[in-house]
């Protein structure tokens, strides 16, 4: 063979491996396989179209293609759809080097395009692998994200129920640990954030609810044993009022309704005990302390502690025994320090985060979160949550002074939740040079429910940017007590 047929022979060689690689299908039209070649080729043009129809509706339509890539179904099928497409696609890499005749070749020519073939077929197999996780991750999503929530803006507001449960604590039926509602403006992203203690007694429950009747005055009952916490076992022990639906929450979300004056879109359902996995997931969280937190207690040894300091890394172990220690703690330091974390975990999970780490947070997002947020709603609470990113959140505890949690001025919880919300948007409403101001109010999150209710902890004016402090004052001579032996500041994310 002539060194002219050689470099010939190299070059068709080397075309038909990278025409197959670009273009599958089209390595085999130019060798003579035209009925195959085109049939592959414009497979690959429909698949292309599909991929290029899905990009164009992210940007034009995010919410509806965002609902429609969260179909509980689509995401497993386009994972088998993907290594299928990989198998096909290997095999047309690897009849282009049997087309590409090696042994006609010079041998280093040949161990060249045979190597190169190989790694193409890795590198794919590598991409393909990538895709298949993302899709796993996307999978994930969808088993949290299944709707049932009310996806209507209230009066220019999402207002999500939170509600925090710690697993750990082995008890019969479920009392949220926290109740909170963040309620966000649906153009700006704005939020502000409502605490009810978990000791709350006489919470009403609207005439629409089918508990009204059994408790026309309010949930409360002798021994003050009733307390709001307890309303979702309420509402599972009268399953048969709430045909079809989860009755502990939609019970629980017409109560904190109720109360607070606004209507509730969705709920998220948090176990304290499992969201290690989602703070490790993060890398951790770094947050300002100004208190020493015992890592044990209650019915185990204290095993070590989690000292004060600025800039505070905190393991998923560690930042949970954080949030959660009771040990030596008052109620309301205690609540204090789980919004800080939540407050950690919100501003430290930034979008490069979220892409790299897709797929472990989903697996953790998925064991300990329960939602009715559906997948259609999904996109546009993400974009406000980024609005809402670089904005102070402002924090309001239905708490002593403000309130007496055993018998509970339900006007005055309205009329605050009214002008705090009034004073929020009124912040978007400012020039940018203007200072913004914050209501003096306080900071979310609940202790664990007793057997016994005790008078709830101060309450405390603060945004996420500034210290956490308790107030000075109580409505019981033990709360003025616990209050003049609080820190100045107990945290603060960093």
């Amino acid at each position: 063979m002539s060194d002219a047929e050689a470099r010939l022979k190299n070059r068709r060689a080397v075309g038909l491996i990278l025409m197959s690689a670009v273009l599958p299908g089209s390595a085999q039209y130019v060798a003579g396989h035209r009925g195959v070649g085109r049939w592959i080729m414009r497979s690959w043009a429909v698949l292309v179209g599909l991929a290029l129809l899905a990009g164009l509706g992210l940007l034009l339509f995010r919410g509806a293609t965002v609902g429609v890539l969260l179909s509980p179904a689509l995401a497993p099928t386009l994972k088998a759809v993907a290594w299928v497409l990989f198998g096909c696609w290997a095999l047309l890499l690897l009849d282009a080097w049997r087309l590409a005749d090696p042994p006609r070749l010079a041998r280093n020519n040949r161990l060249l395009l045979t190597v190169s073939c190989l790694s193409l077929v890795v590198a794919a197999g590598f991409g393909t692998n990538l895709v298949a996780s993302a899709l796993t991750a996307v999978s994930n999503v969808s088993d949290v994200f299944r709707g049932g929530g009310d996806a209507q803006e209230k009066a220019g507001r999402y207002n999500v129920l939170l509600l925090g449960v710690d697993g750990a604590d082995g008890r019969e039926g479920l009392r949220p640990d926290s109740i909170n509602v963040a309620s966000v403006d649906a153009e700006t992203g704005r939020t502000v954030l409502f605490g009810l203690p978990r000791n709350l007694q006489g919470a009403p429950f609207p005439e629409s609810s089918p508990l009204h009747e059994l408790y026309p005055d309010g949930y409360k009952c002798e021994e003050n044993a009733c307390m709001i916490n307890g309303v979702h076992t309420l509402g599972e022990e009268h399953a048969d009022l709430y045909p079809g639906q989860d009755a502990g929450l939609v019970a629980t979300k017409e109560v904190v309704s109720a109360t607070l004056g606004i209507e509730i879109n969705y709920y998220a359902m948090v176990d304290m005990g499992g969201f290690k996995s989602l703070v490790e997931a993060m890398g951790g969280i770094t947050l300002d302390s100004n208190v020493r937190v015992p890592i044990g207690g209650g019915g185990s040894k204290v095993s070590g502690y989690i000292e004060p300091g600025d800039g505070i890394h905190l393991d998923g172990y560690h930042a949970l025994w954080y949030a959660r220690s009771r040990h030596d703690s008052s109620d309301y330091e205690r609540m204090v320090r789980q919004k800080c974390v939540m407050s950690a975990m919100a501003k430290q999970l930034d979008p490069g985060l979220v892409a790299t780490q897709f797929l472990e947070l989903s697996e953790a997002g998925k064991d300990i979160l329960r939602t009715d947020v559906g997948a259609g709603h999904v996109a546009e609470l993400a974009e406000l949550a980024l609005r809402a990113k670089d904005l102070d959140i402002v924090s309001v505890n239905m708490t002593p002074p403000l309130i007496v949690t055993a018998d509970p001025d339900l006007e005055l919880i309205r009329s605050t939740v009214v002008e705090t919300i009034a004073a929020s948007e009124a912040l978007d409403d400012q020039a940018p040079t203007q200072p913004a101001t914050t209501p003096a109010t306080s900071e979310p999150a609940q202790p664990e429910p007793a057997d016994d209710p005790e008078p709830a902890p101060t309450s405390a004016a603060a945004t996420d940017d500034a210290p956490t402090t308790p107030a000075a004052a109580g409505s019981t001579a033990s709360e003025e007590e616990t209050a003049e032996e609080e820190s100045t500041w107990i945290c603060r994310a960093s």
